[in-house]
């Protein structure tokens, strides 16, 4: 009836949102050590245990965020548009196909989130370059070698996090398919959970940022109080 499937899509919404701020909030904070600590206070009687010793590398489960359901939306739009302007059949059997709803319309659209999140993960951080960075600035992770050794420990972790990112948005991917094929609403056909997922992003991201900002002007009311 009307009230089940309105029960559905409220409970799809619900479970999605909250699946969407844990996942885009969840990270991998993977520890370092650094060969020159701040020197002075430290030195004089804390044993060397500044603010080098709470410093982390952060790996985010979702770093690509929406961008590999742009590309996958994107490219899996190509052949209606091919078709559309030469007319050519196997253009219009290929775009029927992976229309939303068409037969090979999910397992492409999670192949190329798949192959997307990967490659845009790697695209904004190169491994290598990290590995490197990390040496120049004096940094290491504990237990692992500097250069080579890091850079893989990297990689490693950057593939896992791209599997857990790539499985979350296959799911977010097949959302509106399973919603669809409970209620049989086709209202959010195509929907991929795009729009939702800028959206909490959205707010995430600027809630983020209005407490930053309530934190600053608490530091700063302190500091003046001090000065007083």
């Amino acid at each position: 009836g009307a009230s089940t499937t309105l029960a559905v899509l409220a409970g799809a919404f619900f479970l999605t949102s909250l699946g969407i701020v844990y996942v885009q909030e969840a990270e991998r904070k993977i520890p370092l050590n650094y060969a020159q600590r701040f020197r002075g206070i430290d030195n004089a009687g804390r044993g060397g245990r500044g603010i080098g010793s709470s410093s982390y590398l952060p790996f985010k489960v979702n770093s690509a965020g929406v961008m590999p359901i742009i590309f996958s939306s994107s490219l899996l739009s190509l052949p209606g548009v091919v078709a559309r302007f030469s007319g050519s059949e196997l253009a219009a059997n290929a775009a029927r196909a992976v229309y939303p709803g068409g037969p090979a319309y999910l397992p492409v659209s999670v192949g190329l989130i798949v192959f997307f999140n990967y490659f845009y993960t790697f695209l904004q951080l190169e491994p290598t370059d990290v590995a490197d960075q990390l040496k120049r600035g004096g940094a290491s992770i504990p237990g692992v070698r500097p250069g080579t050794a890091t850079a893989s420990y990297i990689t490693t972790s950057l593939e896992r996090m791209s599997f857990l990112g790539s499985v979350f948005l296959g799911l977010l991917a097949t959302t509106p398919a399973i919603v669809e094929g409970l209620t049989d609403v086709q209202a959010f056909r195509g929907f991929a959970g795009t729009s939702l997922l800028i959206l909490v992003g959205v707010a995430t991201d600027s809630a983020r940022r209005v407490r930053s900002e309530l934190l600053l002007q608490s530091y700063s009311k302190s500091g003046d109080e001090l000065y007083k």
